[in-house]
């Protein structure tokens, strides 16, 4: 049974139950609608809050009569992911798995996005930034035929594996939500949303509690860390602010100072995990921080801004090295500072290639254990569970039958910490379940670049066969090599992993005199009908430029052919694509670039 599912069956059975376990360590916050809906199309824009352990979300959910027929329909934001929005359908048949990790290019936590979702008797469908990016038909959507409420919710569920390690130390976590629309379903004869099928109802901006319309929860359920306090739903300059607070400082408040959780080596570079986004002028000055037996010359704040790279000059790899860091505020109302933490670094071992991992399994031959990723670790996924079949079955195609006898199911990222260079990355898969096709389908993404689409193993290869995906010339300049799994239908899986080095010290601002010559770009974007795309190579050579949708899809080919070095470009014509984001990907000798265009008709 799909991990996930089995969390939710927990819920459902205790949730419908009177709360007698009120008193948690933790309270959080749930808001809801007084009436239940059947169809229509719900809407959303909010900032998910931050840090492993926890989650934020927006999801539609039929609290009558759930015993008898549970109808739920998800988008939950875990905030221990960076690139990933969770959808999710749950029916009263949960043999079946309708999980999605849905892949973006945008951290969710970091500011303001759109997130909806259409209900027909026909198809759920979920759109980003108004972008349809996923949809689901079949038997188990004519199962959903229960009015549901519309709700939001913060809290800390129990299952680590889902969420992540929890951390007492990242309280207060808040999540802010600007607006909520209903439009009710009333095909042919509305005004918005997909063939304008829906018609507008309302519209709640958040300026304040409306009472005739909302409520706030005061329940709790097994799974959960938490009791939901009406105390932790805040209106403030426009958004309602929900809460994941502790039992003392409830409500919209942040008296704690940032945190370091963690601060690790390579080579010169020492990388420092705060609880939570820090003040970019406090977190850049060097004179924050010391390290014995080195220096320390330059401080960056990274994207998510709750990490800090220190440049360092000195550091001993065969020495213990502590890290000191004071004057550091967080970016809260209330300005906390660190006066000062000191913390060791971990000074890790780095993988020696080619790197081997045995995915869902211990270690054999050359291949390494499977494990969960973590700050301290150098390789690990995220989520998912393992399952080994029989240790004789043979598995055709394939001279290392053992590695494709293990699998990790259901994983949402595998990443690996290696020197920013060029790599070539195989993944090593095989069916050993299902026994038709269109049972099993994914996508994998790799670094963010869509790699395989729609993949079916058992119409690939058939059960019990080996099947891998090679990817060469893989450029990496941030340290981690990601890998993102998108399910499609059921569970993604991966048998194994293979890293071989090509060049290393390829990184960004020191990059070697040729890739420097490298470029892509489009011009307008956003577009009507058409974009020129340019580009730059450095030397003569095979170039190849795709077009794909935001589920990964390949939509055209705009190239494949040799040019001269220098500066090129090519009309794009989007001819019968509808509006939305799409992504043009170019691919060069060793090199490829990926740019995001959006598309308004």
């Amino acid at each position: 049974m799909n991990a996930l599912i089995s969390k939710k069956a927990i819920i459902f059975l205790l949730v419908v139950l009177p709360s007698l376990c009120f008193g948690k360590l933790y309270k959080g916050a749930e808001y809801r609608t007084k009436e239940s809906y059947l169809y229509g199309r719900f809407e959303v824009r909010y900032k998910a809050s931050a840090g492993s352990g926890q989650t934020s979300t927006f999801f539609t959910y039929n609290d009558i009569d759930p015993l008898t027929r549970w109808n739920e329909i998800d988008i939950e934001i875990l905030g221990r992911y960076s690139n990933d929005v969770q959808f999710n359908v749950i029916t009263p048949r949960q043999g079946n798995n309708h999980v999605r990790h849905q892949y973006v290019d945008f951290d969710p936590t970091l500011d303001f996005h759109t997130y909806t979702i259409e209900w027909t008797p026909d198809y759920i469908a979920w759109f980003i930034d108004h972008v349809e990016v996923y949809r689901q038909t079949g038997e188990h959507i004519q199962t959903m035929i229960k009015p549901q409420k519309i709700m939001m919710n913060i809290w800390n569920p129990v299952w680590e594996g889902w969420v992540g390690p929890w951390y007492d130390r990242a309280l207060p976590q808040f999540a802010f939500y600007d607006y909520v629309s209903y439009a009710s379903y009333t095909p042919g004869e509305g005004n918005i949303g997909t063939d304008n099928n829906f018609s507008m109802q309302w519209k709640d901006d958040f300026d304040s509690w409306d009472q005739s319309r909302w409520d706030k929860a005061t329940h709790t359920f097994g799974g959960n860390n938490c009791d939901f306090l009406p105390e932790n739903i805040v209106f403030q300059d426009g958004y309602m602010i929900l809460c994941l607070t502790d039992n003392d400082n409830t409500g919209y408040i942040d008296n704690k100072e940032p945190y370091i959780l963690s601060a690790r080596a390579r080579e010169n570079l020492v990388t420092i995990n705060f609880t939570e986004q820090i003040d970019q002028a406090s977190a850049e000055s060097t004179g924050n921080y010391a390290i014995t037996n080195a220096t320390v010359t330059s401080a960056k704040l990274l994207e998510d801004k709750r990490r800090v790279q220190l440049t360092v000059d000195g550091m001993a790899p065969d020495q213990p090295h502590s890290l000191v860091a004071s004057g550091i505020f967080d970016t809260s109302p209330n300005s906390n500072r660190l006066f000062a933490q000191m913390v060791n670094i971990t000074m890790p071992q780095p993988l020696s290639f080619p790197v081997k991992i045995n995915v869902g399994g211990g270690a054999t031959g050359d291949f390494l254990p499977d494990q969960p990723w973590s700050e301290e670790v150098e390789y690990g996924y995220q989520d998912g569970q393992s399952s080994v079949i029989s240790s004789t079955q043979e598995i055709q195609g394939t001279n290392i039958p053992e590695i494709y006898r293990s699998e990790r199911w259901g994983l949402v990222t595998y990443q690996i910490r290696v020197p920013s260079g060029i790599y070539e990355l195989t993944l090593l898969m095989a069916e050993n379940y299902f026994d038709q096709p269109d049972k099993r389908v994914f996508d994998i993404y790799v670094e963010g670049n869509p790699v395989s689409n729609q993949l079916d193993l058992y119409s690939t290869v058939g059960k019990h066969a080996a099947h891998t995906v090679t990817l060469s010339n893989l450029e990496i300049n941030d340290g981690i090599m990601n890998i993102h799994f998108s399910t499609v239908k059921n569970n993604a899986l991966l048998n194994g992993i293979i890293i071989e080095e090509i060049e290393t010290g390829v990184i960004q601002g020191n990059a070697p005199e040729q890739s420097r010559h490298f470029a892509l770009a489009n011009y307008p974007n956003p577009f009507n009908s058409t974009t020129r795309i340019n580009y730059e190579i450095p030397e003569e050579g095979f170039v190849k430029i795709d077009i794909y949708d935001v589920r990964g899809h390949k939509v055209k080919s705009l190239l494949k052919e040799s040019k001269s070095a220098g500066n090129h470009s090519i009309l794009f014509k989007t001819e019968k694509l509808t509006s939305g984001v799409y992504f043009c990907k170019l691919q060069f000798a060793q090199f490829f670039e990926t740019i995001r265009m959006v598309l308004l008709r």
